[in-house]
């Protein structure tokens, strides 16, 4: 991996040297069926690209990116250069440039199966082979010779020879002519979003039609498309409604139209990432098509991702930033653009609860780890950009941004994104650009509010005080605290409603006062609640306008522990569980009360991604967070409670069936696992709950982890499904059986080989680290730290990522593991920056994990 970066001075040394006029490629792929290359030998694929530059200095020297097994011929401004001389692996030496200049580079490029460059799939259940390109940060290298960072946009024309009977798609509308797809010239574009679809996709058409403000009508054809075998499950229906309505809303709020003719989605196999936003051709994990029952949460979740991609066309693609650094000026925006709509546009009116509840939980863990970083990172190179597609660059970016439109309000914040993509348009930004046109829109200065937001890093917490007057029935004074770690100081300005609640007669916590007030200060008085009849809850982030961590009062407290279920507003409840998980991750509150408040209250839930998010935290809590004495009670009362829930719930609902995956997902007793199999087979049944192909294996992977399911069973199974999505489920099944033999295996197969594709490495680590299988996996331990780095220097980054997360030793959860985590970075200060951030993030679960066990085993006593 060394040898493929790319650094920050590199790129803005080479992009002031050069500028780039278009880009011809050609692709043969119809070596993607049949035989391959040969034994031990990747398969390849005929890459021709011809690239025109100008360069500013005549006679200087630069390179042209390509990672590629073989280079046949290259060609600059008509002299035949040597491959084996100009060509290393990853660049392409380009000496003595002239002011205007030809690069033609003929190469047999190489096929993935780890999902970056162009990914080749063989869908099991008919044979047909599928391919996808997918590049995001630097690997449109792998498919075609370029300049590949952001700031070197240029217009594409592709051509593409695919095998017969084969459909081809990309940015722009194609024809086949002669045997070979031709596509218009793209806008000036990115290298990274950049992108080729090919094979038997089944393929789904609609259109979308607007008239615009100056009466020209714009006309976007829509197409959907998957696997042929996916096919009938495809709700392309759906999908077009909501990109039909996000078109509605962006168009509404952008006043810009829609800028890359046709509007194509691909739902494919084998995907790292959510989806990406490739103009006109946004690509998306297959996942997104349901094959079974779930609930509106999955539905929702797609919708927000559909959004997202959407709202790229404008912050991203149309308008690009400069360097990694800035990649908050895309995806902050996507991420709180895709909840903007998703409420404005959409069946999905709660989607900020979502947000609350799960994207800012994954944007907290973020920024409390030591590899934290301001929304405006300081990234130094590809490794660094690929790591930093996280938490804080998503969900805190989209934090803050919802907290900007409160600040400078929503006509201004939307005014200043309509002057940023006319005054930008195929353009590249930093910061300040944007910065500028929401100072003129809104009348404020930006720079204070930038420096606190997105250029500090870390989160604060705020907690009330309140006082009481001398009878205890009226409020004397209200103020919020607030404090911010050693590590990151900084005290923002946050503008927050502070929300007051009473018990009513009817038993609910109802809200009876509120003032909407900015904290600056360690301490802000709230004068305007001093009077009021005293509360039994405060929330101080109600409505949910800051990013912050909320704390409560004792009084509080106590009252979330008795009538936590009363509170009726689904936000106001949402935020508080938010708190609450916070606390206990944080080692304020024993993970055995917050599992004790989710089996209390969970089970009146209304919102139904707010319950499988409960669900995903409690048994984090018992995995992570509990005592070890205390698991094995705190796994049979979870498993007590799910089941309880499971059959008080409305047959046929989706509450029924989160609870039926929960109680599969802590399922462990010998009359819990019989259940589980009673149910498989149909020998038990719960009204109204449909076990589907998807639920079976749901309910086999805790049968196979404790051994209630063996290789016979699984193989059944996938015969019963054999699919691409099943083989990834019974190899995720396989590595979960409790077996040395079985661990041994599976550990080969992620880290001495790389026979694997992406999805199966994943399913495999899945598989592999069980909850109850501590003992079993505990020599692999010393094993990881005597591998990391190999794999990081002999895998693909994506891979590497997969396996120095996925197998950190978090389940050998001793003081010893982490003396070994500190003594593996101290022995490995120069190891690559980004394989020592991952290690550190690992390290600091690890220890939050063990102060978590230590508070909760106090509780015990």
């Amino acid at each position: 991996m060394p040898g493929e970066n790319l650094s920050r001075d590199e790129a803005r040394e080479r992009a002031a040297l050069l500028s780039v006029d278009g880009y011809e490629v050609f692709l043969d792929l119809r070596s993607a069926v049949g035989d391959g290359d040969g034994e031990g030998e990747p398969r390849t694929f005929r890459s021709v690209t011809t690239v025109r530059f100008r360069c500013n200095e005549p006679g200087a020297s630069s390179f042209a990116d390509l990672l590629a097994p073989r280079v046949t011929s290259v060609s600059l401004n008509g002299r035949d250069l040597d491959p084996g001389e100009v060509f290393d692996g990853s660049r392409i030496a380009l000496e003595d440039l002239a002011a205007e200049n030809e690069l033609v580079v003929d190469a047999q490029c190489a096929y993935s199966r780890t999902g970056e460059g162009l990914h080749r799939f063989v869908d099991p259940e008919d044979g047909e082979v599928y391919l996808y390109t997918q590049y995001e940060p630097a690997d449109a290298r792998r498919v075609f010779a370029n300049f590949e960072q952001p700031d070197l946009k240029a217009p594409y024309r592709f051509e593409v020879r695919a095998p017969e009977g084969w459909t081809v798609w990309g940015n722009g509308a194609g024809e086949l002519v002669d045997g070979v797809w031709r596509f218009a010239e793209t806008k000036p574009i990115s290298t990274y979003i950049t992108c080729v679809v090919a094979g038997p996709y089944h393929y789904v058409t609609d259109s979308y039609s607007r008239t615009l403000e100056d009466g020209t009508k714009l006309e976007i054809p829509l197409g959907a498309m998957c696997r042929r075998t996916l096919a009938p499950y495809f709700d392309a229906d759906d999908i077009f409604l909501v990109t039909k309505q996000g078109l509605d809303f962006f168009h509404d709020h952008f006043d810009y139209p829609y800028p890359f003719g046709k509007y194509d989605q691909a739902f494919v196999p084998e995907y790292n990432l959510g989806a990406m936003e490739n103009p006109g051709m946004v690509t998306f994990r297959e996942e997104y098509v349901f094959r079974g029952k779930v609930t509106q949460a999955s539905y929702e979740a797609r919708a927000n991702v559909i959004l997202h991609e959407m709202a790229h066309m404008w912050f991203g693609d149309l308008v690009t930033m400069e360097w990694w650094d800035d990649l908050w000026l895309k995806e902050s925006f996507a991420d709180f653009m895709g909840t903007f709509g998703s409420v404005g546009a959409t069946r999905f009116k709660d989607a900020w609860i979502t947000f609350a509840n799960r994207r800012k939980a994954w944007a907290y863990r973020a920024d409390q780890l030591p590899s934290t970083h301001p929304i405006t990172a300081d990234i130094r190179d590809l490794q660094d950009a690929k790591l930093n597609f996280d938490g804080i660059t998503y969900a805190k970016g989209a934090s803050v941004l919802k907290q900007l439109v409160a600040y400078v309000g929503q006509d201004a914040f939307l005014e200043g994104a309509r002057r940023y993509f006319k005054r930008h348009a195929y353009g590249n930004t930093r910061l300040g650009d944007l910065l500028s046109v929401l100072g003129e829109t809104s009348g404020r200065d930006m720079s204070a509010w930038a420096r606190s937001w997105l250029q500090t890093a870390g989160v604060n917490a705020l907690t009330p005080q309140v006082l009481l007057d001398t009878t205890g029935g009226r409020i004397a004074e209200l103020a919020v605290v607030q404090e911010a770690p050693e590590s990151h100081p900084e005290l923002r300005p946050h503008r927050i409603v502070v929300g007051l609640y009473r018990r009513t007669p009817e038993g609910t916590l109802q809200r009876y006062a509120r003032a909407e007030t900015d904290v600056h200060e360690p301490r802000t008085v709230v004068a305007e609640l001093a009077g009021l009849q005293a509360p039994e809850l405060v929330l101080v982030n109600d409505e949910d306008l800051t990013y912050c961590k909320t704390r409560f009062d004792a009084t509080s407290l106590e009252t979330l522990r008795t009538d936590l279920g009363g509170l009726t507003d689904p936000l106001a409840r949402a935020l508080c569980w938010s708190a609450l998980w916070n606390m206990t991750r944080d080692g304020l509150l024993p993970a055995r009360e917050f599992i004790a408040l989710v089996l209390r209250f969970a089970g009146g839930e209304s919102d139904i991604g707010v319950l499988q998010m409960l669900h995903a935290w409690a048994n984090s809590a018992l995995t992570h967070y509990a005592a070890p004495a205390w698991r094995e009670t705190g796994g049979e009362l979870l498993a007590e409670g799910a089941v309880r829930e499971l059959r008080s719930a409305a047959p046929g609902s989706e509450h029924q069936l989160a609870w039926a995956r929960f109680f599969a997902a802590v399922a462990s007793s010998e009359p819990d696992l019989k259940l589980l199999a009673d149910l498989l087979d149909g020998t038990t049944g719960i009204e109204g709950l449909e076990v589907d192909q998807e639920l079976r294996w749901v309910f086999l992977e805790p049968l196979a982890a404790h051994g209630a399911a063996d290789e016979s069973v699984l193989a059944a199974e996938l015969a019963r499904d054999d699919t691409a999505s099943g083989k990834r489920h019974q190899v995720r099944c396989l590595a979960a059986r409790p077996q040395a033999a079985v661990k041994a295996q599976a550990w080969a197969q992620v880290v001495e080989s790389d026979a694997l594709s992406n999805a199966l490495v994943e399913a495999t680590i899945a598989g592999f680290a069980q909850p109850s299988q501590r003992e079993l996996t505990a020599p692999y331990a010393q094993l990881y730290f005597a591998a990391i780095e190999r794999v990081w220097r002999e895998r693909s980054i994506q891979i590497g990522m997969d396996v120095v997360r996925g197998l950190f030793p978090a389940l050998q959860d001793r003081p010893e593991t982490l003396e070994a985590t500190d003594a593996w970075l101290a022995a490995h200060e120069d190891a690559a920056p980004a394989l020592r951030r991952l290690v550190l993030e690992a390290r600091d679960d690890l220890a939050r994990a063990l102060r978590a066990q230590a508070c909760d085993a106090t509780a015990g006593r």
